[in-house]
């Protein structure tokens, strides 16, 4: 079992930046992703960025170059630097954790943290 809190979401204006944190229940390095997802009102969520605990990463193409992800297993804590928002970066981001200890793998979900980019 995993339980993941995010935090660090709010109210910003176009162009400038928010850092979200994700903070699980249990040793990051034993989960083999952790990843941010968002959902817009009236669509699917979507990818937003993921993070393995190989060390690899992977953005959506809407976000290359403006978010960042990292991961601090110290803290067993995910980010999410966001730069440069945009209008439609607005919806609520959600961090997953899949962990591959069996087969198959399970996901686990946070509760969510509302994004607004607006003037």
């Amino acid at each position: 079992q995993v339980q993941l809190v995010e935090s660090g979401g709010g109210l910003v204006q176009p162009g400038g930046s928010l850092r979200l944190s994700c903070a699980a229940s249990r040793r990051i390095f034993s989960i083999n992703s952790m990843g941010w997802y968002r959902q817009a009102p009236g669509k699917q969520r979507e990818l937003v960025a993921t993070s393995t605990n190989g060390g690899s990463t992977n953005y959506a193409d809407s976000v290359k170059g403006r978010f960042t992800i990292s991961r601090d297993n110290a803290k067993n804590t995910v980010y999410l630097q966001m730069s440069s928002l945009k209008p439609e970066d607005t919806a609520v981001y959600f961090c997953k954790a899949r962990v591959c200890s069996t087969w198959p793998c399970t996901d686990y979900w946070g509760q969510g943290t509302q994004v607004t980019v607006s003037s």
